[in-house]
């Protein structure tokens, strides 16, 4: 058994098994004489992700700028505000080894919310990101200063 849902203008099948699968974007309006949008199996994980390539013999200032937007863009509010201030404050500072664990950080996992949860302490943090960016991040997170944080910093704002 399937239903039909409308979501956001678009149409959405859930079949009676506890699947979710989603329309690739086939609007309501659409005409009959169309065929029908393939369907999108939310829960296959046969797709992989594709894997992080670490850039080689990338100048340290191009880094960081690319570090900085990263840290901007990612795809979750909660990670976007925290890893951009994080970086604001903390990435022109930071030397080429330190560079690159962050770069390592923020790049290597697959799920934004494994750094949101080993930054914020509700999960353990894994071996191979436990170091002192990581430390660094976990003290940023703290907010002992009671800095308000609910907007990401200028990106091009001037150093103080």
């Amino acid at each position: 058994m399937f239903r039909i849902l409308a979501v956001n203008n678009r149409l959405a099948v859930a079949n009676g098994h506890g699947k979710r699968m989603v329309s690739t974007g086939a609007s309501l309006c659409n005409s009959n004489d169309r065929p029908p949008t393939p369907m999108i199996d939310l829960e296959d994980k046969s797709i992989p992700i594709p894997e992080y390539k670490e850039k080689k013999n990338e100048p340290l200032q191009l880094q960081k700028s690319r570090l900085l937007y990263q840290s901007r863009k990612r795809g979750m509010l909660e990670n976007g505000l925290l890893l951009s201030t994080f970086a604001a404050k903390h990435l022109q500072a930071m030397d080429a080894a330190q560079t690159k664990l962050y770069d390592r950080l923020i790049n290597l996992p697959s799920n934004d919310w494994d750094i949101f949860y080993w930054a914020t302490g509700v999960k353990p943090t894994p071996k191979e990101y436990d170091n002192e960016i990581m430390n660094m991040l976990k003290e940023h997170v703290k907010n002992n200063n009671r800095e308000q944080r609910f907007m990401q910093p200028d990106l091009y704002a001037k150093a103080n």
